[in-house]
């Protein structure tokens, strides 16, 4: 077995379908490489993955929109085809088995892959000691 992992950002909203009965998100990750060339000037490289998670859990499909940047995890296809003038072509695809949200372009707190605590969670963190009443430094780390 191959294993891919891509970390990018989703260049537009995922797309829910069902084929034959079953659910598969559909959404594209585009990674861009900054580097230098041999003349010294900066260059950009964008590569892109199409992507099929094929799973029973599409509420996380919400969250899924352009600019969200992801994890992906699955094994990774090529396709070949024939362009429109002949010449032929080949595209990178992802079977998705794992896929985690990261984060986004979106500002800090608003939208909803945002972490906002609960009252209860923010009273149970409380209840043990806050970090500000610790006076002097830990030492002992276990590494």
């Amino acid at each position: 077995m191959i294993k891919m992992q891509v970390i990018g950002n989703l260049g537009k909203d995922c797309v829910v379908n069902a084929v034959n009965g079953k659910n598969v998100i559909n959404f594209t990750v585009a990674h861009t490489e900054k580097y230098k060339d041999s003349q010294g000037n900066m260059q950009e490289k964008t590569t892109w993955v199409e992507c099929a998670y094929w799973t029973d859990r599409t509420a996380v499909a919400q969250y899924l929109t352009k600019g969200k940047q992801i994890y992906a995890e699955g094994q990774p296809e090529v396709r070949s085809f024939q362009r429109q003038d002949g010449t032929a072509g080949a595209s990178l695809s992802l079977r998705v088995r794992e896929v985690q949200l990261l984060g986004g372009r979106a500002e800090a707190g608003s939208g909803p892959s945002a972490y906002q605590p609960s009252a209860s969670a923010a009273q149970a963190s409380n209840a043990g000691g806050t970090m500000s009443s610790v006076s002097e430094p830990v030492d002992d780390l276990p590494f």
